[in-house]
């Protein structure tokens, strides 16, 4: 599998180099390779472990090194140099036993990959056309991703023992990863449905995916990406409804109410597929239907402790990976950390709440000063919700954070609703 990867970047970086048009191919490929990345790791096809992080990175250089950043993009230099005090302290604190890439790196990858793929979409437009089949990139290899699920995970009736996520239920990788970017695919067929496929066939297979994705998504017990991607959708359907005209609103509020019926038929296969367990999942119940007393499975002791190392160390922070053995010290567990906000404070003190602050107000100051994208509040929650449950382990918050900067054109001013790839 790793011949795949190999194969998968090489083809990317020479559509890169012989393309006329640089700018969609190189977040094609970024958006590709953020699809694949958990396929990669279920499969084992990688150098490192955050190899798709490091390929955005490079995809990010090459757009850079053909078109340079825009002057208002210095606000993202700013960010990456911040990070980089964490580093220094890092390096005087760190064991010398303790792998360097790994603690250190694995940590900062996630921040990098954001930092370089914001540097480049920031100021950028992109038609809605050419957005439309960079999504298309990114969905392809979860469709992939769904079918291996579906091969290689039992009869769920067999592994549904309890309401704790399960590897077994999500084609033997981790079920927060699976469900965070089936949640992600679900979504962007989701709002396909408002923006037709051309090709009705197309349209309908990609819409029979929707709900595959939907449903593989729902049952892994990973809560996260489920609630994230809901979140998403009503958020989409809003500013959908209020940028349309009267006769477009009745249509979506159709659709609207074919896709919750859809969502309710999900739900209730879920239901009679695991037993009532999924149920009693998103209830915070166990599989005997008593009620857990933390709903955040442990992820509180988590922020908590974090905090704590945050007061005692405020403007520098204790170094970026150090929060792993601050765990195992005060917790008696060695843990990498689920909160993106809170390891930020902690690893980076008073230059983390800089960090924060220019990630949350870049994008709003730039659509406030009317930059058109109708997926920006949606791929915002997104951002935000999966770095607050599952940090940035993977590629995709920092990816679709760079897609939420881009200005999307559409021709003859047109209304997005009526325009079809």
């Amino acid at each position: 599998m790793l011949g795949y990867m190999l194969l998968v970047l090489g083809y990317w970086i020479f559509r890169i180099l012989t393309k006329a048009n640089k700018h969609k191919e190189i977040l094609m490929a970024a958006a590709y390779i953020t699809g694949a990345e958990v396929f990669f790791r279920m499969t084992g096809a990688y150098i490192f472990y955050e190899t798709a992080k490091y390929a955005v990175i490079l995809f990010s250089f090459f757009g850079l090194f053909f078109f340079g950043f825009r002057n208002n993009a210095v606000t993202y230099v700013i960010y990456i140099l911040i990070l980089f005090p964490g580093v220094l302290v890092s390096l005087e604190n760190i064991g010398y036993d303790v792998n360097f890439r790994k603690a250190v790196l694995f940590n900062l990858s996630g921040p990098l990959t954001l930092g370089a793929i914001s540097l480049y979409c920031f100021g950028r437009s992109l038609k809605l056309k050419d957005f439309l089949e960079v999504l298309d990139m990114l969905v392809l290899p979860l469709i992939t991703i769904t079918v291996y699920v579906f091969i290689y995970t039992p009869d769920l009736r067999e592994v549904v023992t309890g309401t704790a996520s399960n590897a077994a239920l999500s084609g033997g990788f981790g079920p927060n990863q699976v469900s965070t970017v089936l949640g992600l695919g679900a979504f962007i067929l989701y709002s396909r449905f408002f923006i037709p496929y051309k090709n009705k066939l197309v349209h309908l297979v990609m819409m029979f995916f929707m709900v595959l994705m939907a449903y593989r998504a729902l049952v892994t017990f990973s809560r996260g990406g489920v609630i994230v991607a809901g979140i998403m959708m009503v958020a989409f359907s809003i500013v959908l409804y209020f940028s349309t005209g009267r006769r477009t609103k009745v249509k979506i509020s159709f659709k609207v109410f074919t896709l919750v019926f859809i969502g309710v038929a999900v739900w209730s296969l879920a239901l009679l597929q695991t037993g009532g367990m999924i149920g009693n999942r998103y209830e915070n119940k166990d599989a005997l239907g008593r009620e857990k007393e933390d709903i955040t499975t442990g992820r509180t002791d988590l922020f908590k402790t974090q905090f704590e190392i945050f007061e005692k160390n405020a403007f520098f922070g204790i170094g970026v990976g150090n929060v792993k053995f601050e765990f195992e010290d005060k917790l008696g567990k060695a843990v990498a950390s689920h909160n993106e906000v809170s390891r930020m404070l902690s690893e980076h003190g008073f230059f983390g709440i800089i960090a924060l602050l220019i990630l949350i107000f870049a994008p709003l100051l730039s659509k406030l000063s009317g930059r058109s994208n109708i997926y920006f509040y949606s791929f915002m929650i997104f951002w935000v919700l999966t770095i607050l449950h599952s940090s940035m382990r993977i590629a995709a918050p920092a990816f679709i954070y760079g897609l939420a900067l881009l200005n999307i054109t559409y021709e003859n001013k047109k209304k997005p609703t009526i325009h079809r790839k």
